[in-house]
């Protein structure tokens, strides 16, 4: 039986999605806005 795909890792999901990346792009910055719009307790991971 194969091992399952996801592996998860800490430092990768916060380097992939966190907020600092979120608002080093222009995309990111407009998915934060968007969050805080709708008024996400979290905005990134």
């Amino acid at each position: 039986m194969p091992k399952r795909t996801r592996q998860p890792k800490k430092k990768k999901r916060v380097r992939k999605h966190g907020f600092l990346i979120r608002m080093s792009t222009a995309s990111g910055r407009k998915t934060i806005k968007q969050r805080r719009v709708k008024k996400r307790t979290r905005l990134a991971v």
